[in-house]
């Protein structure tokens, strides 16, 4: 009987929740030196240089000033925003700023955020975070308008406080949304989120594409069987089924479900069957990718799961990104064959 990801239902004790907003394991070794900007793409050399002038902020405001009576004054946190398609490298980029950056320091994904200030309740998030020199932010990308004022709200809150905040899209902080909700509250929300950042571009290909082949061509069942079978550990499930059960867990447990699974094998994969199911499968393809684990599926190939409706639409970029990292594990299981 092979191990099965619906079989997992993953807990996160809210105690636990700020204590483990870290960098995925992938960039434990990052560094600004490690980053090797294109000689093709300037604003990647720029963009190292600018992250790296923001680190000097946060440890200069988080320095402070002393004012009356040897308290600090409170000053206002930096912010910076990297923009740019997928595969150019501003996680890389993000987990530097958390690493070069002084304790207490945060770092996760917009997804992770939200679920931390639910868990704790806004007073409490707000009070544990305050005391951060930098929150670093992943995939910033708003979807909801109740999520996009909560996050707003919290990070005006907490750049009073001094915290700088650092955050990755592949959308301009005007654009959040466009082509999803035009609600006037949602509009002002955004425009006032978007004062707090200095927006610098990161440009260049997507280097998980750099001279790799297409997309592999699925197996079928009884190969993907006995694939699972040689991986001490792997987890079989039936695409329909894992899609139902990831619907049942807040994403922000995706990373958990996936923890310590050396291999993953999917069967039965087809185009997803509705936008919830799509978006779910990218932040579980995003969990997957942070902990390199390899994908193996039969049925439809990984680059069809996203209808050509779906890429045509406001979540296109967040579709091409889960396309592109999927592709990558499953030539990464191809390679280590």
């Amino acid at each position: 009987m092979h191990e099965r990801l619906v079989d997992r239902n993953p807990v996160v004790p809210a105690d636990q929740l700020v204590g483990q907003l870290v960098p995925p394991a992938m960039f434990d070794e990052v560094s600004f030196a490690s980053y090797i900007p294109d000689p093709a793409e300037p604003s990647q050399a720029a963009a190292v240089k600018a992250a790296e002038e923001f680190v000097g902020k946060v440890a200069k405001i988080r320095g402070g000033k002393r004012g009356l009576f040897g308290r600090k004054a409170p000053a206002q946190g930096a912010g910076l925003y990297l923009d740019g398609g997928f595969g150019v490298g501003k996680t890389h980029l993000l987990a530097s700023i958390f690493h070069s950056a002084p304790a207490p320091k945060a770092f996760g994904t917009f997804v992770e955020l939200t679920h931390v200030v639910g868990a704790l309740g806004f007073n409490k998030a707000v009070e544990e975070l305050s005391t951060h020199s930098v929150l670093c932010i992943d995939e910033f990308e708003l979807d909801d308008p109740g999520d996009t004022m909560l996050i707003s709200r919290l990070l005006t809150e907490l750049s009073a406080r001094g915290v700088s905040i650092v955050a990755t899209s592949n959308t301009l902080p005007g654009q959040l949304g466009e082509g999803r909700f035009a609600a006037q509250d949602f509009l002002r929300e955004i425009k006032k989120l978007a004062s707090i950042f200095e927006t610098i571009r990161v440009d260049g290909p997507d280097y998980r594409h750099r001279d790799l082949p297409p997309a592999p061509e699925p197996i079928d069942s009884e190969e993907l069987i006995e694939r699972a079978d040689e991986v001490s550990g792997a987890t079989l499930d039936d695409f329909d089924e894992l899609c139902d059960h990831l619907s049942t867990l807040h994403p922000s447990r995706y990373g958990k479900l996936v923890e310590g699974v050396p291999a993953v094998f999917i069967n039965g994969v087809h185009p997803a069957r509705d936008q919830s199911v799509a978006l779910r499968l990218v932040v579980f393809a995003d969990r997957l990718y942070d902990a390199s684990i390899p994908v193996t599926v039969a049925g439809a190939r990984l680059d069809e799961i996203f209808t050509p409706e779906m890429l045509a639409g406001g979540y296109r970029k967040k579709y091409l990104r889960a396309t592109s990292r999927l592709l990558a594990l499953s030539r990464f299981e191809v390679a280590a064959g």
